[in-house]
This record gives C-alpha cells, sequence and structure tokens, in this order.
C-alpha cells in the first residue's frame, strides 16, 4: 500500500482513463435519419411512413413490459449492488413492472423461480445464475416459451440461452492489474521486484481468467507472480491468506487482491502486521477501496461494475418493447456486451466513487 507521503510521490502520474463501460446503454436520442422508429405509426395524412426526425427517445414511456429478475443471495457487497442498481434503473421507468424473486445461492431453487416467470407469462427475463451451466435448460425454455432471457455477469453453457450477455471483463481485469503493476515497476525503479497475489476462489472460471490476465500481463513486461494465495471473497478469509501470504514474504513491492469485499480483510491484515512497503492494487470498486486510495493508503483498484445487472433491465425493456437500440447504426440490440475494467487511482477516484458499492 502508499500511506507515507515517500510512496504517494512516486505515484504515477496519471492512470490510464478508460470508459466505464464498452457501450452506453441509456437511449441518446433519435435514430440516425432514414431510419425507421420504434414507435409504429403513420403520419396525419394518408398512412406514409414516418420520417427522420420523428423518431422517439427509448426512454419515453411505452407499453408496459413485465420483466423477472433473480440472482444470488446479496451474501457479499457486490451481489447486493447488483440487486439494488436493477431495482433503482427499473423504477426510473413508468413502463417496467419488475418482479424479483429472492435471491439464492440454490442453484435448484433459481430453477424453480425462473420456472415460476415462465408460468406466470413475463415478458422478460434478467439473470445471474448462481451457476450458469445448471441454469442454462430453464433458460432455454423460457427462449423456446418467447420470452428474452438476458443473460448477467455468469455465462450459460448454450449461447441460445439467453437473446443477450452483458458481462465483465474477468480476464480484462486482470490484465488491467497487470499492466498497471507493470508501469509502477517502470515508473519507479523497482529492481527485480517481488509481486504478489490475492485471488479469489480458485475453482471458479471467473478467478482463472482474472489471474490470466494479470500473469500476461506481467510477461509484457517480464514479471512474474512470486507468491499466491486465494480467499473466498469474504472478509474472514482474505485476513487469514493475506497474513499466511505476509508471513511467507518478508518484502513485496505489489499485491493485487482481486476483490475488494474480501479486502476489507486483507487490508485489515496488513494493519496488523504492519506492513506497508508494496504498492496495494484492489479490485472490483468498493467504496471502501476508493476512500483508501482518497486517503494515500491503496493505491488503485480495477473496477469490475455492479451495474451489469441494471443495463440488464434497461436492455430487457427494449427487447420487450421490441425496440433497439437508438444510439446504434444497427437497430437491434446486440448479442453480447462487454463492460470495460478500468483503473481507478487517486488521480481519477473522484470520477468512481459516487458509484462506488458499500462492503
Amino acid at each position: 500500500m502508499s500511506p507515507s507521503a515517500s510512496v504517494r510521490g512516486r505515484r504515477v502520474g496519471a492512470a490510464r482513463r478508460l470508459a466505464t463501460s464498452a457501450l452506453a446503454l441509456t437511449a441518446a436520442g433519435a435514430l440516425l435519419a432514414g431510419c425507421a422508429s420504434n414507435d409504429e405509426g403513420d403520419d396525419d395524412e394518408g398512412g406514409a411512413q414516418q420520417q427522420s426526425g420523428a423518431v422517439s427517445n427509448n426512454d419515453d414511456p411505452g407499453e408496459t413490459v413485465t420483466i423477472g429478475f433473480s440472482g444470488p443471495e446479496a451474501d457479499h457487497g457486490w451481489l447486493a449492488a447488483v440487486t439494488d442498481s436493477a431495482r433503482a434503473t427499473a423504477d426510473q421507468y413508468s413502463d417496467i413492472e419488475l418482479r424479483v424473486a429472492e435471491g439464492t445461492n440454490d442453484a435448484n431453487l433459481q430453477i424453480s423461480q425462473i420456472e415460476t416467470f415462465i408460468n406466470e407469462g413475463v415478458d422478460a427475463i434478467v439473470l445471474l445464475p448462481t451457476d450458469g451451466a445448471q441454469l442454462t435448460d430453464v433458460a432455454l425454455r423460457a427462449m423456446e416459451a418467447g420470452i428474452p432471457v438476458v443473460n448477467v455477469d455468469r455465462e450459460f453453457s448454450d449461447p441460445a440461452a439467453s437473446r443477450t450477455t452483458i458481462l465483465g471483463d474477468n480476464y480484462g481485469m486482470g490484465l488491467s492489474a497487470g499492466q498497471y503493476a507493470c508501469q509502477l515497476i517502470r515508473e519507479n525503479d523497482l529492481a527485480d521486484p517481488v509481486i504478489a497475489e490475492i485471488a479469489g476462489i480458485d475453482s471458479l472460471p471467473l478467478t482463472q481468467e482474472r489471474s490470466d490476465g494479470f500473469n500476461d500481463a506481467l510477461a509484457e513486461c517480464d514479471q512474474t507472480v512470486d507468491n499466491r494465495v486465494a480467499a473466498e471473497f469474504t472478509v474472514e478469509s482474505g485476513e487469514e491468506q493475506a497474513s499466511n501470504l505476509l508471513q511467507a514474504a518478508d518484502h513485496i513491492d505489489i499485491i493485487w487482491n482481486h476483490d475488494d469485499d474480501q479486502g476489507v480483510g486483507v487490508k485489515q491484515a496488513f494493519d496488523n502486521a504492519g506492513r506497508d512497503e508494496f504498492f496495494f492494487i484492489g479490485g472490483a470498486g468498493s467504496a471502501n477501496a476508493m476512500r483508501w486510495i482518497q486517503d494515500g493508503e491503496m493505491e488503485a483498484t480495477i473496477l469490475y461494475p455492479p451495474t451489469q445487472a441494471a443495463d440488464g433491465i434497461k436492455l430487457a425493456r427494449l427487447l420487450a418493447q421490441d425496440k433497439g437500440m437508438s444510439d446504434l447504426v444497427q437497430l437491434e440490440v446486440p448479442r453480447r456486451i462487454v463492460l470495460d475494467a478500468p483503473v481507478v487511482t487517486a488521480d481519477n477516484v473522484d470520477q468512481y466513487i459516487d458509484q462506488a458499492f458499500e462492503s
């Protein structure tokens, strides 16, 4: 971490300013001239097709649609923010009736929730699956019933199980962390740096992708991870594994922790051990992490946006109303959207902190 004035003085000048999202999901006005309107209707003089300039904003109220949302139990700050942002986004639209299933980590219970949505005949489903593979069959059934499914964060095993998929970029998250670590090494003339990694649950593909991205970026500056431990995305496991890491290495130059929720425990372990010689990089973008950055106790965090389900609600509304995205030339909603993984530092933290989630 960077608690002292000397370390803070070594801080890299300007972090890469990356866009928060790969696509702007909020409609930005009319379609390009000559494209058809999303609204049905003829003009008042004999039914001629509407001309360019008469198109409507996608945010204008349309036919009321019922959207079912199901996600895992909110036992983690990031997951709680996912559901909260989905509700808040739905509340912005008078033409959305949102039905939220109780959060669960039981795949069988979540399957029954989706079956209920199908039986009720909802207009669209936004689904962050407990397990993508296990929820694939029921999502396929929804699609076969004519209900568009928006798959969020954890992918199904069959692409036909969703109309569109919106994801965070786990590999890109690791890549951003590794590239920033390389930048720190160059800018601070770190000779033979000791690099450590505190991962999440190793059996999860998302953890593997984050580590792969980190390793690939480090390879570009001829570096490797010297010490690695894996926690469980919890405060308790973060503290335990960070303590083990510190005991195994008496000096570290850079530490990347995959998850800012477990980072609460990670930082507690640092404080307990009185260790502050390293640059501390986090992951996900919690409010705690951003406050630590503001206070000079953390170098950076890599965003993994909790707005994926909120974006999913917007896409589900467009799909259910048979609309497209008015800020694209192509009229239809894309089949796949991957959000960005920007680096947040002291230079740009003020741009992101208001969107951060509480751990």
